[in-house]
């Protein structure tokens, strides 16, 4: 009997090892690639190829999705992006329609215009979306990487008790969320907080992760892991963007100075809650995916409105957000 029991028990051992070696292999073609891809696109940069400038974004953001799952493939040894594709394919659809919210807020804050894409609208429209796509993977990417580096591991504040603390929050959301509408020179950078208040309840009251909630739990990693790497994707998006020519340029109302690439100093305070916002409005669209929408097609409805708000969406920022085209 112990013979035959340990015979499964050996099987599984070896598909185990199997698996994490064929993932490490996956990382490692992963890292390779990244790093070969940022090298000819800063090497066509430097000898002045204006084609890999104009679509400098797209080497420098999907590579960066390879990298941090390369990462978690060496370090884990599981892939994110390539072990679970409904998932990985939810989040880049997701990331559209998180990012084109922010655009919606943009058309009467006015903080941010785009030049130099592409005039041709069957190249410029799918650009937009693939560009959007790696919002919210490249920052909850960065955020696990720094988790499974090990920072903030074992920190833990006090715990709080602070009984419905869901109503204060929707307020404070809705309160971050029509300020900078109403006083847009002012409270513009309110929208950068303003989700995390306002869906996080929901998350809690469907039963889903809260990050108010883990932090009043005594839980401090994530936050720390999604501070830090919101800051870092900042710095990343910044970089990048002042070295191509389809970019953004910052208008912003006030603190437009001392800028680091073309994003004021001051502003790259931003990037760290706008990660923390990121985490709150996938966890709402995954709670609702998976506890509100529960038939095939009530999730094609969603998914349906999501397209129409991106289509009317490409069409405002060609109106108002775009400030010239390049051939």
């Amino acid at each position: 009997m112990e013979e035959s029991g340990a015979a499964p028990l050996s099987r599984r051992t070896r598909n185990y090892g199997f698996l994490m070696n064929k993932y490490k292999q996956l990382a490692n073609i992963e890292l390779i690639s990244a790093l070969l891809l940022w090298t000819v696109a800063l090497g066509a940069v430097a000898a002045g190829h204006q084609g890999f400038r104009q679509y400098l974004y797209f080497f420098a953001w999907y590579p960066y999705l390879l990298f941090l799952d390369g990462l978690l493939g060496r370090i884990q040894g599981k892939s994110r992006l390539f072990s679970q594709p409904r998932e990985t394919a939810k989040i880049l659809f997701w990331s559209v329609t998180v990012w084109l919210v922010f655009e919606a807020l943009n058309l009467g804050l006015k903080n941010w215009t785009y030049v130099g894409v592409a005039a041709n609208g069957l190249i410029r429209w799918p650009g937009y979306a693939l560009a959007f796509a790696t919002v919210l993977p490249g920052v909850l990417l960065t955020a696990e990487v720094l988790a499974a580096l090990g920072l903030g591991r074992g920190r833990r504040g006090p715990p709080r008790q602070l009984n419905r603390w869901q109503p204060l929050s929707l307020l404070l959301g809705v309160a971050c969320l029509i300020l900078p509408l109403v006083f847009p020179r002012y409270a513009f950078s309110l929208v950068w907080v303003a989700f995390l208040f306002l869906l996080d309840p929901f998350c809690d009251l469907l039963g889903g992760p809260s990050l108010i909630g883990r932090f009043l739990a005594g839980e401090r990693q994530e936050h720390y892991c999604l501070l830090a790497g919101g800051l870092l994707c900042g710095v990343w998006w910044e970089s990048w963007n002042a070295l191509a020519t389809s970019r953004w340029l910052y208008t912003l109302p006030v603190l437009n100075y001392w800028k680091v690439f073309e994003m004021p100093l001051l502003g790259y305070l931003g990037f760290a809650p706008f990660a923390l916002e990121c985490a709150v409005m996938y966890n709402f669209l995954k709670l609702l995916d998976e506890r509100v929408f529960f038939s095939r097609r009530q999730r094609g409805s969603a998914a349906l409105c999501q397209g129409i708000f991106w289509l009317v969406m490409f069409a405002a920022l060609d109106a108002w957000t775009v400030s010239y085209y390049q051939p």
